[in-house]
This record gives structure tokens, sequence and C-alpha cells, in this order.
């Protein structure tokens, strides 16, 4: 599996005959992106999903298939994009890869707010990538977890105590945009990562652009 990530939340994986778009948002550039099987999304917020972006993907790649659920699905519908709708527990095949939901509610910032419908995505039956959200856990095993570590919904003991209940042999970093450099950079792998490798789980650091196999 090779997993190149824009910025942010904004993660392009290969594996397989697959090539899946995940959260092209406003904290990123317009990814660079061909030839895509799948566009997912996890939730309406600016940061996972920009309209405009997504108009200019499905128009460059058009065999994509949009997959996400009925909260994001109302704004696609909006700008006349066809989806296929997810809902939590259920599953799809793209290009010969599984696509499994997992979860349907954002952490909480702060009260009752904000009540924004999420939804976390297993692919290939390896990596799971849990949009904004903290407590939904695949029922399967995880091999890789793109785990967010940055965000005004958590601190950095909720990313390491949920990474620590996945169990996933790796880990590596997403929503990180939150922080300046050197945060990202110095203190999230030795903070974050320095109590994963000490419970058995490895964290492999990417910055923004970089591509990695797993």
């Amino acid at each position: 599996m090779r997993i190149t990530k824009f910025a942010h939340a904004c993660l392009l994986i290969e594996t397989g005959a697959a090539r899946i778009l995940v959260d092209p948002g406003s904290w990123n550039s317009l990814p660079e992106a061909e030839n895509l099987s799948a566009l997912l999304i996890t939730h309406t917020h600016g940061d996972h999903f920009d309209i405009e972006q997504v108009k200019v993907l499905v128009e460059r790649n058009s065999n994509v298939r949009v997959i996400t659920h009925v909260e994001v699905g109302a704004e696609l519908e909006k700008a006349g994009i066809a989806y296929t709708r997810l809902a939590d527990g259920e599953s799809i095949d793209v290009a010969g890869v599984s696509i499994e939901s997992c979860g349907s509610r954002h952490e909480l910032i702060y009260g009752e707010m904000p009540k924004c419908q999420n939804t976390g995505y297993l692919v290939a039956g390896e990596l799971y990538i849990p949009g904004d959200s903290l407590h939904d856990i695949p029922k399967s095993p995880v091999r890789v977890l793109a785990l967010p570590t940055g965000g005004p919904w958590m601190k950095l003991a909720d990313a390491i105590d949920y990474a620590k209940r996945v169990k996933p042999s790796v880990v590596f970093p997403v929503h990180d945009a939150v922080y300046i450099q050197s945060v990202q950079r110095e203190m999230v792998p030795r903070l974050i990562g320095g109590n994963l490798e000490a419970a058995g789980i490895s964290f492999i650091d990417m910055a923004a652009g970089d591509t990695k196999e797993f």
C-alpha cells in the first residue's frame, strides 16, 4: 500500500488496482491526482471537504466514484455531483478493494456542538482513516492507522489513547495543519510517537508531500 499525504487530512491511497483520494479540503492545495477510482469524504467541515476541489477532481476523473454519507451527499447534490451513499457498517468494493464505513458522529468541540455526521473508512481491510472521531473503532483488525494528532476537539493524550485502543501495527500523523512546523515535526513524533513506540506501535512521521510504502 502506497500513501501520499497532500496536507492535513488529504491522502492518496494506492493499493492493488485502486487509487483512492480522501478528504480534499481547504487546508490543502488542489491534489494533482489522476485516474482516481474513488473519492472518500468523512464529513462536511471545510478542512476535509472543499466542494470546489471536488468539482475539479470529478471533472478530471470521469470514472471516479464519490463515496460518503447523506450529510455530505446533500451538499454534493446541490452542486450536481452524483455520489454513492455508504452508511455506518456498510462496505463497498472499488477496483477490487474493499471500503468499509465506520461510525457516524464527529467529536464534540464544546458542549453539544458540533452536531456533525462523520464516518471513518477502513480501506483494503488494512488502513483506517477515522476523520474527526476518536471513539469509533473498526470491528476488523487495523494494520495502519491515519491518526489525527491535532484539533480543537482533542488533546495529545487523546490521540495516544485512541491508537492504543485501535492497536494498529503502524501509525502516521494526519490532521496536523493546526500546528506550526516545529510541533508537527518535533513535538508530535516525540510525545505521540515516543509513547506509541513504547507500547509496541510503530510511528512513521509524514509531512505534507511525503509518499511512503506501508
